[in-house]
Protein backbone atom coordinates (compact mmCIF):
# COMPACT_ATOMS: atom_id res chain seq x y z
CA UNK A 1 0.00 0.00 0.00
CA UNK A 2 2.84 2.45 0.59
CA UNK A 3 4.56 1.52 -1.85
CA UNK A 4 1.60 2.03 -4.48
CA UNK A 5 1.32 5.40 -2.59
CA UNK A 6 4.56 6.66 -2.60
CA UNK A 7 4.66 5.35 -6.83
CA UNK A 8 1.73 7.78 -7.33
CA UNK A 9 2.97 10.80 -5.87
CA UNK A 10 6.11 9.97 -8.11
CA UNK A 11 4.28 9.80 -11.02
CA UNK A 12 2.26 12.45 -10.14
CA UNK A 13 5.53 15.23 -9.07
CA UNK A 14 7.13 14.34 -12.52
CA UNK A 15 3.76 14.61 -14.64
CA UNK A 16 3.54 18.17 -12.87
CA UNK A 17 6.92 19.05 -13.90
CA UNK A 18 6.63 17.71 -17.18
CA UNK A 19 3.40 19.55 -18.00
CA UNK A 20 5.43 23.08 -16.17
CA UNK A 21 8.28 22.44 -18.77
CA UNK A 22 6.52 21.63 -21.23
CA UNK A 23 4.36 25.20 -20.91
CA UNK A 24 7.61 27.04 -20.33
CA UNK A 25 9.18 25.61 -23.42
CA UNK A 26 6.14 26.17 -25.52
CA UNK A 27 5.61 29.81 -24.21
CA UNK A 28 9.12 30.72 -25.10
CA UNK A 29 9.04 28.33 -28.32
CA UNK A 30 5.54 30.22 -29.34
CA UNK A 31 6.83 33.98 -28.68
CA UNK A 32 3.99 34.01 -26.10
CA UNK A 33 2.30 37.65 -26.29
CA UNK A 34 2.19 37.30 -22.72
CA UNK A 35 6.15 37.59 -22.10
CA UNK A 36 7.02 41.70 -23.36
CA UNK A 37 10.73 41.15 -23.96
CA UNK A 38 13.36 43.98 -24.75
CA UNK A 39 16.79 43.65 -26.12
CA UNK A 40 18.73 47.00 -25.76
CA UNK A 41 22.48 48.48 -26.55
CA UNK A 42 23.47 51.61 -24.31
CA UNK A 43 25.79 53.48 -26.65
CA UNK A 44 27.91 55.04 -23.94
CA UNK A 45 28.66 52.21 -21.97
CA UNK A 46 28.89 49.66 -24.30
CA UNK A 47 26.40 47.34 -21.88
CA UNK A 48 23.76 45.26 -23.45
CA UNK A 49 20.42 44.17 -21.79
CA UNK A 50 17.85 40.96 -23.00
CA UNK A 51 15.38 41.28 -20.81
CA UNK A 52 11.61 39.86 -20.36
CA UNK A 53 10.20 43.01 -18.54
CA UNK A 54 6.55 41.96 -18.21
CA UNK A 55 4.10 39.28 -18.03
CA UNK A 56 0.65 39.80 -18.94
CA UNK A 57 -0.36 43.37 -17.38
CA UNK A 58 2.39 42.67 -14.53
CA UNK A 59 5.51 44.48 -15.00
CA UNK A 60 8.43 42.12 -13.41
CA UNK A 61 10.17 44.64 -10.80
CA UNK A 62 13.61 42.41 -11.19
CA UNK A 63 13.38 43.22 -14.72
CA UNK A 64 12.56 47.01 -13.96
CA UNK A 65 15.63 47.68 -11.21
CA UNK A 66 17.89 45.85 -13.80
CA UNK A 67 16.86 48.31 -16.43
CA UNK A 68 16.81 50.87 -14.42
CA UNK A 69 20.29 50.55 -13.58
CA UNK A 70 20.78 49.91 -17.34
CA UNK A 71 18.99 52.93 -18.49
CA UNK A 72 21.20 55.40 -15.61
CA UNK A 73 22.79 58.62 -15.66
CA UNK A 74 26.17 57.32 -17.97
CA UNK A 75 27.79 60.46 -16.86
CA UNK A 76 27.22 60.22 -12.80
CA UNK A 77 25.99 57.12 -12.50
CA UNK A 78 22.47 57.75 -10.99
CA UNK A 79 19.88 55.56 -11.25
CA UNK A 80 16.24 56.44 -11.00
CA UNK A 81 13.45 54.40 -11.32
CA UNK A 82 11.71 54.63 -15.04
CA UNK A 83 8.21 54.85 -16.20
CA UNK A 84 7.65 51.19 -17.45
CA UNK A 85 5.03 52.87 -20.38
CA UNK A 86 8.61 54.06 -21.85
CA UNK A 87 9.28 50.21 -22.12
CA UNK A 88 6.05 49.39 -24.04
CA UNK A 89 6.45 52.20 -26.03
CA UNK A 90 10.01 50.64 -27.13
CA UNK A 91 8.72 47.03 -27.53
CA UNK A 92 5.81 48.46 -29.51
CA UNK A 93 7.57 50.61 -32.08
CA UNK A 94 10.18 47.83 -32.68
CA UNK A 95 7.29 45.26 -33.21
CA UNK A 96 5.24 47.89 -35.55
CA UNK A 97 8.04 48.57 -37.77
CA UNK A 98 8.71 44.43 -38.18
CA UNK A 99 11.54 44.10 -36.23
CA UNK A 100 9.89 42.78 -32.64
CA UNK A 101 13.61 41.01 -31.45
CA UNK A 102 15.87 44.29 -32.81
CA UNK A 103 18.16 45.49 -30.48
CA UNK A 104 17.54 48.70 -29.62
CA UNK A 105 20.28 51.24 -29.41
CA UNK A 106 19.84 53.45 -26.32
CA UNK A 107 21.85 57.31 -27.20
CA UNK A 108 20.52 58.33 -23.35
CA UNK A 109 18.00 57.42 -21.12
CA UNK A 110 17.81 58.90 -17.45
CA UNK A 111 19.74 62.38 -16.75
CA UNK A 112 20.14 64.00 -13.72
CA UNK A 113 19.79 67.83 -13.57
CA UNK A 114 23.49 68.20 -13.29
CA UNK A 115 23.70 66.42 -16.70
CA UNK A 116 20.97 68.38 -18.43
CA UNK A 117 22.56 71.49 -17.78
CA UNK A 118 25.92 70.14 -19.26
CA UNK A 119 23.82 69.34 -22.63
CA UNK A 120 22.42 72.24 -22.20
CA UNK A 121 25.36 74.31 -22.14
CA UNK A 122 26.48 72.57 -25.57
CA UNK A 123 23.64 72.43 -27.42
CA UNK A 124 19.97 74.41 -27.60
CA UNK A 125 17.99 71.00 -28.94
CA UNK A 126 18.11 69.90 -24.93
CA UNK A 127 15.44 71.24 -23.24
CA UNK A 128 15.05 73.26 -19.37
CA UNK A 129 12.95 71.00 -18.13
CA UNK A 130 13.84 67.18 -19.86
CA UNK A 131 11.59 63.96 -19.37
CA UNK A 132 14.70 62.30 -18.98
CA UNK A 133 15.79 63.78 -15.72
CA UNK A 134 12.02 62.03 -14.58
CA UNK A 135 12.96 59.02 -16.14
CA UNK A 136 10.28 59.60 -18.75
CA UNK A 137 11.92 59.86 -21.48
CA UNK A 138 14.49 57.40 -24.05
CA UNK A 139 16.77 58.68 -26.93
CA UNK A 140 16.82 55.65 -29.73
CA UNK A 141 17.57 54.22 -33.02
CA UNK A 142 17.27 50.91 -34.30
CA UNK A 143 19.93 49.36 -36.98
CA UNK A 144 18.58 49.03 -40.37
CA UNK A 145 15.67 51.60 -39.64
CA UNK A 146 16.63 54.91 -41.07
CA UNK A 147 15.26 57.31 -38.39
CA UNK A 148 12.70 59.23 -40.41
CA UNK A 149 11.13 55.65 -40.53
CA UNK A 150 11.48 55.32 -37.01
CA UNK A 151 10.03 58.92 -35.99
CA UNK A 152 7.27 58.36 -37.96
CA UNK A 153 6.50 54.71 -36.60
CA UNK A 154 6.71 56.46 -32.98
CA UNK A 155 4.20 59.48 -34.01
CA UNK A 156 1.43 56.67 -34.79
CA UNK A 157 1.60 55.49 -32.12
CA UNK A 158 0.53 58.82 -30.55
CA UNK A 159 1.83 57.57 -26.68
CA UNK A 160 4.00 60.62 -26.16
CA UNK A 161 6.30 63.10 -27.17
CA UNK A 162 8.05 62.34 -30.17
CA UNK A 163 11.75 64.38 -31.03
CA UNK A 164 13.26 64.03 -34.41
CA UNK A 165 17.08 64.64 -34.73
CA UNK A 166 18.17 63.72 -37.87
CA UNK A 167 21.89 65.61 -37.92
CA UNK A 168 22.77 63.26 -34.29
CA UNK A 169 20.44 60.13 -36.01
CA UNK A 170 18.35 59.51 -33.40
CA UNK A 171 14.69 59.92 -31.86
CA UNK A 172 13.70 61.58 -28.87
CA UNK A 173 10.40 58.84 -27.37
CA UNK A 174 8.50 59.91 -23.96
CA UNK A 175 5.52 59.14 -22.04
CA UNK A 176 4.62 63.17 -21.88
CA UNK A 177 1.62 64.68 -23.47
CA UNK A 178 1.11 63.57 -27.10
CA UNK A 179 3.42 66.19 -28.95
CA UNK A 180 6.26 66.61 -31.77
CA UNK A 181 9.62 68.31 -32.52
CA UNK A 182 12.19 68.49 -35.34
CA UNK A 183 15.79 69.62 -34.60
CA UNK A 184 17.90 71.00 -37.51
CA UNK A 185 15.36 69.55 -39.81
CA UNK A 186 15.11 71.26 -43.19
CA UNK A 187 11.22 72.17 -44.06
CA UNK A 188 11.39 69.27 -46.14
CA UNK A 189 12.06 67.02 -43.08
CA UNK A 190 8.83 67.79 -40.98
Amino acid sequence: MRLTFALLCLVACMLAGASVQSSSASRADSGDADLHRLRLYHTHTGEHIDIVYRRGDAFLPEAEEQLDHFLRDHRTGEVKHYDPRVFDILSDLAASLGHPSAEIQIICGYRTSWSNEFLRARSSGVARSSLHMQAHAIDIRIPGVDTLTLRNAALRLARGGVGYYPRSGFVHVDTGRVRTWCYGCTSSQN
